[in-house]
């Protein structure tokens, strides 16, 4: 048979097989940039009687917004896109390629678990596969995409990767089948109530719920522009008057120049932020608590350590801007993983060394100063507005405590405190506090501080 004929056969059965999912490739990178790797892998299931043509999975190199990534998509259309260990190779084998290259990494999720016929030969696929992207993490980005449903061990991907998209009505994650997940329950949920993004706010996986892969690509080039991209021209003395007027976390906002918020279903008072300030990128945690503050819990301090790990990774200034109090003084976080959690965040900001910024903007109180604000665990430059509050305790119960007082009126011990003990002056005073500042100035003194500590 003519070999050239042969080749065309081939190829068009493998681009018929796989023509949904590099549809959607060719939607995430740039027009024609698309070359494909090890192609033409067709392993047999034994199991099925089946090729496993392209082993289930495309994988190859282009470009987004004219950025090298590597793309590894995962075909349902074969076998529901099960992992065999010729499966695993072939990304590992990408996976190895990226690392060489120090080029990040696209994954298209969607698979139904494991192809049954391989055993323990499957697992063992698996333990590789996981390994190889676990240590890439912190050498080169990774994002996931899960792009329908996506079940079993290939799972596990997504809590690897430094950013996950969720496409909406279309995503499910589970490292189990949902429907075993929902009958275990004892209740008859839908697939996206067990495996849904906002199903998974406690997971800390959803980066971000997109609604398409046009989205998703936007989102990609956003943040590559802030990781890969050094500093940009912006405007260094403009002021933020609308924060004298009303101190809020949309007005604080404002500081940041197009930012990118990650994670926002999982625990949406602690806000983590890349973008860029004065032209510079960082990596902020904004704590979004109102008048009353933030307390801290497991889930919280985990987001936290987690964000702090990416900016040490990739070089970014680490931000706080603080309205924290502590940890939330209740048995069930006391009996939780929290001071863990906290422990393991001052472990990770120990090892951060570019610029690590805080402002005091509302309150810093107790632990929650010492964690997000304090120069003694490694703040290179703290300032405060001057309507913040710096104290130990954050109530009159507190004060009593502190100045052992109890018989005091506790009206006049409540202004005493906060006049002697929570003016950000006095923590200044002592060298703890680099500026008290009118909140409108807030832009001009961080970036001044980021060009002088970037250097």
């Amino acid at each position: 048979m003519d070999k050239i004929q042969l080749l065309q056969e081939r190829k068009a059965r493998l681009e018929e097989v796989s023509k949904d999912i590099r549809t959607q490739i060719q939607t995430l990178v740039d027009a024609e940039s698309f070359v494909e790797l090890s192609a033409f892998s067709f392993s047999k299931n034994e199991f099925y009687g089946e090729d496993a043509v392209g082993e289930g999975v495309v994988t190859g190199f282009a470009t987004i917004d004219g950025y090298p990534f590597y793309i590894v998509a995962q075909n349902y259309n074969v076998m529901r896109g099960g992992i065999s260990k010729a499966n695993c190779d072939k990304i590992v084998k990408c996976l190895d390629a990226a690392e060489k290259n120090t080029t990040p990494v696209v994954y298209l999720l969607s698979s139904q678990g494991v192809q049954i016929g391989e055993g323990v030969t499957v697992l063992e696929g698996l333990g590789k596969l996981l390994m190889r992207s676990t240590q890439l993490k912190g050498v080169v980005p990774q994002y996931v995409v899960v792009n329908g449903d996506v079940y079993g061990s290939s799972a596990m991907l997504a809590a690897i990767a430094d950013f996950t998209f969720f496409v909406e009505k279309k995503s499910v994650l589970a490292v189990n089948s949902p429907f075993v997940l929902s009958a275990k329950m004892g209740k008859n949920l839908s697939k996206e109530e067990v495996g849904g993004a906002k199903a998974l706010d406690k997971s800390g996986i959803p980066a971000f719920e997109v609604q398409d892969l046009d989205e998703v690509k936007a989102r990609i080039i956003a943040i590559n522009d802030l990781i890969s991209v050094p500093s940009v021209d912006a405007e260094l003395n403009a002021s933020m008057p609308a924060l004298n007027e009303n101190v809020t976390v949309e007005n604080l906002m404002g500081i940041f120049e197009n930012p990118l918020e990650v994670g926002r279903l999982c625990e949406p008072d602690v806000k983590t932020v890349l973008g860029r300030i004065g032209g510079i990128s960082v990596a902020a945690v904004v704590f979004d608590g109102g008048e009353e503050g933030v307390e801290l819990n497991a889930a919280k301090l985990a987001k936290i350590r987690n964000f702090a790990e990416f900016a040490c990774c990739y070089g970014l200034p680490f931000l706080t801007f603080a309205n924290v109090k502590g940890i939330c003084p209740c048995a069930c976080v006391n009996n939780s993983l929290a001071m863990k959690e906290a422990a393991e965040y001052l472990d990770m900001l120990d090892t951060i060394d570019t610029a690590k910024i805080a402002v005091v903007y509302k309150k810093a109180i107790g632990l929650g100063y010492s964690l997000f604000a304090s120069k003694s665990v490694g703040f290179d430059y703290t300032c405060a507005f001057a309507n913040a509050k710096i104290a130990l305790f954050d109530s009159v119960q507190g004060a009593q405590i502190e100045l052992n007082d109890e018989k005091a009126d506790k009206a006049a011990l409540a202004e005493r405190y906060a006049e002697e003990n929570s003016d950000p002056i006095h923590a200044a005073k002592d060298g703890y506090i680099d500026a008290i500042i009118q909140p409108q100035f807030v832009k001009q003194y961080v970036i001044a501080a980021l060009q002088m500590l970037e250097r």
